[in-house]
This record gives structure tokens, sequence and C-alpha cells, in this order.
């Protein structure tokens, strides 16, 4: 347990493996959750310090419009597959994300109360916890150094053929893309040494959940 008065779970995976579904379960158990991608969503609006730095960073292509939102399909087209493009845009991104995610957990102060970044209320939860259980949802979890102020790293797997499926099924995207996707990202198996839970995404719904509400009940 760390000094803060709630409970910290580090949930990652790479891109496809189910992290939502997890999120999702845990929700369910009574969770508060922040949702980093949300929150870099946010960061990027127009008028924001971080989107007139990519703008700056990246050129005027990458928008919508002039003045209006950025093509995230655009910028990605960019970053992913030159690593040098990519460690700009985590410079710019990665440490106004940790700002508002360090005020949300300050917010939570033990209450239950979360930030405007989780506004569907989580179901009240049957477990006996002692304290709030605050989850980061994160793909960059441990690659932003997260892994410091959380009580546990939850990490969610799943075959690279599924992942592959799921892409091209639910983010039209082609094969080539996809892949290019996947192969940007850490090797699985580097996040799940990291873990101190590791959830299969590979089988039913029933056999997530079970693992899923296994790991909560040991917290």
């Amino acid at each position: 347990m760390n000094d803060r008065t709630c409970y910290v779970i580090g949930l990652t995976g790479n891109i496809a493996c189910g992290k939502s579904t997890v999120v999702a379960m845990l929700r369910e158990c009574g969770a508060q959750v922040i949702d980093a991608d949300r929150v870099t969503h946010d960061l990027q609006r127009p008028g924001e310090p971080v989107y007139q730095q990519i703008v700056a960073t990246f050129g005027l292509g990458i928008l919508v419009e002039p003045g209006g939102p950025i093509d995230r399909r655009k910028l990605g087209a960019i970053v992913f597959g030159d690593p040098a493009a990519l460690r700009q845009l985590e410079q710019i991104v990665h440490p106004a994300v940790h700002t508002r995610i360090s005020a949300w957990l300050s917010s939570l102060g033990g209450t239950g109360t979360a930030a405007d970044h989780d506004d569907r209320r989580p179901r009240e939860s049957t477990s006996q916890l002692p304290t709030t259980v605050a989850v980061i949802d994160a793909i960059k979890l441990l690659e932003s150094g997260w892994k410091p102020i959380c009580d546990a790293i939850w990490v969610v797997t799943c075959p690279p053929e599924q992942q592959l499926a799921r892409l091209i099924a639910t983010r039209g995207m082609d094969a080539a893309e996809a892949r290019g996707r996947i192969a940007a990202q850490p090797p699985q198996a580097d996040k799940a040494a990291q873990a101190d839970v590791v959830i299969d995404n590979s089988g039913t719904l029933d056999y997530t959940r079970r693992q899923v509400e296994a790991a909560w009940q040991a917290i």
C-alpha cells in the first residue's frame, strides 16, 4: 500500500488485447477508473497547450481543418513507424497526462469521488475493501513511468493473431496497418514480466471475468 488512502491498479496491455473489457469488469467490481487515452484526447483539444505544441511540431497537415481538431489517424501515420517522431510526441504529451492523472488521484482522497474524467458512476462494490480502488488505464503505463505510484500492475494479454483480427474487424484497419501498430509496441511478454496480475483475454468473457474477480478479491 502506498501513502495515499486509495489502492492504485495500473492496468495496461498492448493494442487490441482487451483492456476495455477488463476495465468494464473492474467498474462492475466498484473501481474508479481514469482512461489515459481519454485524458490525452482532452489535452489535444484546440486551444490546449498540448494541442499547440503538437501542431507546432508536426504541422498543420495533421488537422481536420485549419484551427480544428487533430486528426489522430493522420498524426498516427506520422509517428507509428518513426521512433524519433513518436518520442517527440510522447515528450509533449506524457508530462501533461502525468499532471492530470496525479490530480485525479489526489482528488479521490479515499472518498470514492471520481474526477470528471470518470463520469460513469461505478456500481457499489460487493467486496469489503477498506479503501477506494483507483485504476489507471494506460497502454503506455510502464513506458511512461507510472509503475512506482501503483500498488499493483495488471497486464491484459492475448495472442497476436487475435490482436490482428480485432484491429481489422473493429477499427477498420487493413492488415498492413494493423501489423504495423502491433509491431510498434513492446512485446507482450516484456509487459507480463513486470505484472503482478496477468489477465489472459484469449478465451470467453466468462473466462476473463473469473480472472478479474479472483484478482479483485485478492486485493
